[in-house]
């Protein structure tokens, strides 16, 4: 019932749905496809990547995508994407996996090392709703974790990006563009930066919650002009 009143309009679900139909990306990878509604969504013309160590798929794959049933550690560390992708660099990604702030960026990472400066990365679970929801171990049905520190770690090393959350329903949807495969700040400083972020309590947040967390509107019309920003800096 928060979530409904924190973020009326669109689902996340629905928002993805209109980002896939706008930049209709050549391929796309998810982390966390659980039942695989969000997988679904790709179009006919997207080759699909999916990772989840226990997807429960409600509709048979189509032609075009492929689920690795593994962690996305073990996924990056035995596959190579791009050999996988056809020798493309990575267009669109969506990490939805554990929600937990060590397991979030170690998946961040690895998925910007597949990407080009042109290509988008989805983060679901960012915008806490209470502290209960966002707490690391799971204490409620209604879970979000603490990846919503992920945005806080992002703004801080990583300012070259360029960091939007969205508030749609249940806990937000962040957008990241401007990316750099060859960043290594994040990567070899991740235990310090873990350390540091999980001594952060929600509290943090308190009174400022949607300008730390650079939340946008949830209307298409402002999603779509933060993209073409992006498209047109790239003409």
């Amino acid at each position: 019932m928060l979530a409904e009143l924190e973020f009326p309009g669109e689902d996340y679900l629905q928002v993805l749905g209109r980002i896939h139909q706008y930049l209709e990306p050549a391929n796309y990878l998810e982390i966390g496809i659980d039942d695989g509604r969000s997988f679904a969504i790709p179009g006919s013309g997207t080759l699909a990547l999916g990772i989840d160590p226990n997807p429960r798929l409600q509709k048979p794959l189509r032609p075009g995508q492929r689920v690795f049933p593994q962690t996305s550690d073990d996924f990056f560390e035995q596959h190579d994407v791009a050999a996988e992708l056809g020798g493309q660099k990575l267009d669109l990604a969506f990490i939805d996996g554990m929600h937990q702030l060590e397991f979030a960026l170690r998946d961040f990472i690895n998925v910007e090392e597949c990407c080009s400066a042109d290509s988008i990365i989805l983060i679901h679970d960012v915008y806490p709703i209470d502290e209960m929801s966002a707490a690391r171990e799971r204490a409620s049905s209604f879970w979000s974790g603490d990846t919503w520190r992920l945005i806080l770690v992002l703004k801080k090393y990583r300012p070259d990006l360029t960091i939007n959350v969205v508030g749609v329903y249940p806990t937000g949807l962040g957008i990241v563009q401007n990316l750099d495969p060859h960043s290594r700040v994040l990567a070899d400083r991740q235990d310090e930066i873990i350390e540091e972020f999980l001594a952060l309590d929600i509290s943090v947040l308190d009174g400022r919650k949607a300008e730390m967390l650079n939340r946008i509107p949830n209307d298409w019309t402002s999603i779509t002009r933060l993209i073409d920003k992006r498209r047109h800096a790239q003409a």
